[in-house]
């Protein structure tokens, strides 16, 4: 072994060493002062642009009308027939299950599924129609908490994904979403908590970036701009 390599590995051993030792330590700042970045002035402003750089889109709309007017021309758009929608109370809200319906639509309700019969289904979808629990305006990222109804294969399965948000929803920094007022008591925990920051993406065929691989190849967020009425982690 040559000496630069031993020198190097001692280094290391050292360290570890002295990691391990209690109490030695250093104290972390106080949150603010590693990491965080916050949104800036417009927290609305930077999420769609954070969103769209990571190749997702990001509606904005003033009003309820004007949101299930937004999620029907993507839906149009897409020439989607088969869509398959969270229990969100969001979508419920907007009546976004009746419209879709009426448009000769077919209609997955995820909430209806059971663990045999969802596979097929899901899987059959042109489309993925989610709430969503919060947004990070310093990343472009949507967050979602898998629970009943609202399986997370609603956003993983079909090849787009549509997100439907509400202003209130929107977190300036990843931090924030881990702050007491935020964060979720340990008997509420979810299953699986999904940060989606645009559409599904891998690089391990030879570092070239592909997208819609392991995931949706499309990601829409609808973001409702009047809060009236809002529920800051209804999804």
């Amino acid at each position: 072994m040559n000496a630069a390599r031993e020198a190097f590995l001692q280094r290391v051993r050292q360290a570890v060493a002295a990691g391990n030792r209690a109490g030695t330590a250093p104290r972390l700042d106080a949150r603010g002062g590693v990491g965080y970045q916050g949104a800036g002035p417009d927290p609305v402003l930077r999420f769609r642009e954070e969103l769209n750089a990571a190749g997702g889109q990001a509606h904005l709309v003033p009003d309820r009308e004007a949101a299930v007017a937004q999620v029907l021309q993507l839906v149009q758009a897409i020439g989607a027939r088969k869509l398959a929608l969270s229990s969100s109370p969001l979508l419920g809200r907007l009546g976004l299950p009746e419209r879709l319906s009426s448009l000769g639509l077919d209609v997955i309700a995820a909430g209806r599924l059971t663990e045999e019969n969802a596979r097929g289904p899901l899987f059959a979808a042109d489309l993925g129609i989610s709430g969503v629990d919060y947004l990070i305006a310093e990343t472009g990222t949507v967050v979602l908490l898998a629970k009943p109804g609202e399986p997370r294969s609603v956003s993983l399965l079909p090849p787009v994904h549509i997100a439907v948000a509400e202003r209130a929803q929107l977190l300036p920094d990843l931090f924030d979403l881990f702050e007491p007022a935020t964060r979720l008591p340990r008997s509420a925990m979810p299953s699986c908590l999904s940060l989606i920051t645009g559409p599904s993406k891998t690089g391990d065929i030879e570092l070239k970036l592909v997208t819609g691989v392991h995931g949706p190849g499309e990601l829409h967020v609808v973001l409702l701009l009047d809060d009236a009425g809002s529920s800051r982690t209804a999804g």
